[in-house]
């Protein structure tokens, strides 16, 4: 019996491995909006779509950003200023993209941008906090995507939405997985809202890579950030050498897990893109497959044991 399951799994993925492989025609007339290209996922993706031949509409949140890339990529590249914060903003820039597209409209928005900083245990945060990340992974996604619906639509496109790993199991505090969360459901709802339109809605959940998010130094210096601005009455829950346990950790578990090879996530990124058949889900890095994504169907007992186990104690911890 077990063997007859095994044929059947082995034929199933060659099915699926040899129907993604076609990819869409027509590339040159096909407009791909990606947001975040300053640096990291996006900007990487933005040349390399360049490259596929598809028309990119980069947005950049400096003028750096943009002049880098236009020096980089081919004349059928087009940058544009972009903050998603604000909504001004998001409709400039969607009226910039209305006037490239035309009638044939939007093939594909990648919204990219993203920020971790800072991020720390909640009860060390105030709304504040929860509010400034929350604005950019989460009302800014919700914000581009609803401004530029109208172009999907009309061109039949799709949606990309980047979240990651730390959208379906959250093991750390602060504000970072509630936003990735939500991305995973503003994704899945929009999913269903848009499939009789003929709108693909896909969702990229990258593991740890090495980029601006995973940087070990800028994490550790939100903490002592964060730490800096305590009352007192938490510091004593914690202890004085709370701060010196967690960047230890830090080194030396996070600094050694990120991948330096962006281009897994840029690749699926891509077959997201242009792909006939794109998958709903895509989650590059080893450790999202072997370790985060199978973590996150476990009982929670198991999880909290696993992630608590190596975890920094506080001064008053009472197990």
């Amino acid at each position: 019996m077990w063997v007859y399951v095994a044929a059947l799994l082995v034929l199933y993925y060659v099915i699926r491995w040899y129907r993604e492989l076609e990819r869409v025609p027509d590339r040159g007339s096909k407009y791909v909006y990606i947001t975040g290209c300053d640096s990291g996922f996006g900007n990487l993706l933005a040349r390399h779509l360049d490259k596929c031949g598809f028309c990119v509409v980069a947005a950049c949140f400096t003028e750096k950003g943009e002049e880098e890339l236009k020096k980089s990529c081919s004349s059928r590249l087009s940058t544009v200023h972009l903050d998603v914060r604000k909504p001004e903003s998001i409709d400039k820039a969607t009226a910039f993209v209305k006037d490239l597209v035309g009638q044939k409209g939007l093939w594909a928005v990648v919204n990219n941008a993203g920020v971790s900083f800072p991020s720390g245990s909640c009860d060390w945060m105030t709304l504040k906090d929860y509010r400034s990340m929350l604005e950019v992974n989460l009302d800014g996604v919700i914000g581009v995507t609803l401004s530029v619906l109208p172009l999907i639509k009309k061109a039949r496109g799709r949606v990309v939405n980047v979240s990651s790993v730390f959208g379906r199991i959250a093991p750390v505090g602060g504000p970072y997985c509630v936003s990735k969360y939500g991305v995973e459901a503003f994704t899945d709802s929009l999913r269903l809202c848009l499939h009789h339109f003929g709108v693909k809605v896909l969702c990229i959940e990258p593991g740890f890579f090495k980029t601006s998010v995973t940087d070990t130094d800028l994490l550790i210096k939100g903490v002592k950030m964060l730490w800096d601005n305590l009352p007192k009455e938490t510091k004593d829950d914690y202890g004085d050498d709370y701060v010196s346990k967690v960047e230890k950790l830090m080194e030396d578990k996070f600094s050694k897990m990120p991948d330096s090879d962006l281009m897994k996530v840029v690749s699926c990124m891509e077959h997201a893109v242009s792909a006939v058949h794109p998958r709903t889900r895509y989650s590059p890095g080893w450790d999202a497959k072997l370790f985060w994504l199978p973590l996150s169907y476990f009982p929670s007992c198991i999880t909290d044991f696993l992630m608590l186990k190596d975890s920094a104690k506080p001064a008053k911890s009472v197990i």
